[in-house]
């Protein structure tokens, strides 16, 4: 069986999974229980935390067969099928390579059809501050006055080089950095799942080189775990990712204030080496 590495396994898969971004599930949670759902949003945030995740749960929501709520079932023959990437009417562009006139021309062509098999067709634009500023012109009026049953999400890194044209044509849902302890939390949820021994300190220091983005410290909790064996301790960690211990830099300093250059020297060139490799 090919191998899930954890950034994806652990991919949520309902609104009630995703962590850290309470605001933006709620606000769509609400849209969808009373039919208020806009015709265009834009996803911002940094990489990472969720943008195309929740993109992809509201398609569900918005074409499952057996809706629990606000919450997609997850179990009918839509959502399976957005969960393996072949529904019909969830159409998900890269603008970092399809990003020119010709490639929104070709969209605005097929936007008119109604959807296939769902209740919307769901148009997922990842990377979209990439589009051109032709594209982002071509692509106006259809986000002014799009077909029915249709959605665009623009998700993107960079709000501030979608042009103001566009933004004022779409509702904003701003995504953020996910606290440290939440994203201790979901690690603690992944290694009781995957049946991995950790220390507290060493979840810690993964949460915090992932910088509160939720797919980077999955993945350093993969890379992790494999380095480890499964059982992953604080000081493994640390020589995993490269990390001096505050006690060893408080040591260099005592050493440096006493003129012992010698050791100094060495130390550093060990960083140094651990940096480079």
């Amino acid at each position: 069986m090919t191998y899930i590495p954890f950034a994806r396994k652990y991919r949520p898969q309902f609104f009630g999974e995703v962590v850290g971004q309470e605001p933006a599930v709620r606000t769509l949670k609400n849209a969808v229980k009373t039919g208020r759902v806009a015709h265009a949003y834009i996803f911002a945030g940094p990489r990472g935390v969720g943008k195309t995740t929740v993109a992809r749960i509201l398609a569900k929501a918005l074409n499952c067969l057996n809706p629990q709520g606000e919450e997609p079932c997850g179990r009918c023959e839509n959502c399976k099928a957005i969960a393996k990437g072949n529904f019909p009417d969830l159409i998900e562009i890269d603008a970092a390579s399809n990003r020119g006139i010709d490639d929104i021309r070709q969209l605005k062509e097929t936007v008119s059809y109604a959807p296939i098999k769902g209740k919307y067709k769901v148009y997922i634009i990842d990377e979209a501050h990439m589009l051109t500023k032709e594209a982002f012109n071509a692509l106006l009026k259809t986000l002014e006055e799009p077909p029915p049953r249709t959605v665009f999400i623009l998700c993107t890194t960079e709000l501030d080089k979608i042009i103001p044209t566009i933004q004022s044509r779409c509702q904003r849902i701003i995504f953020r950095k996910l606290p440290e302890e939440k994203i201790v939390s979901q690690l603690k949820k992944i290694c009781q799942k995957e049946g991995i021994t950790y220390e507290e300190g060493a979840l810690r220091l993964i949460a915090a080189a992932s910088e509160g983005c939720m797919r980077d410290a999955a993945s350093i909790l993969d890379q992790a775990s494999i380095y480890c064996d499964n059982n992953i301790t604080e000081s493994a960690v640390r020589e995993f990712l490269g990390i001096v211990s505050r006690d060893r830099v408080e040591l260099f300093l005592q050493r440096l204030i006493e003129g012992d250059t010698e050791y100094c020297l060495k130390e550093l060139k060990g960083w140094k080496m651990k940096v480079t490799t």
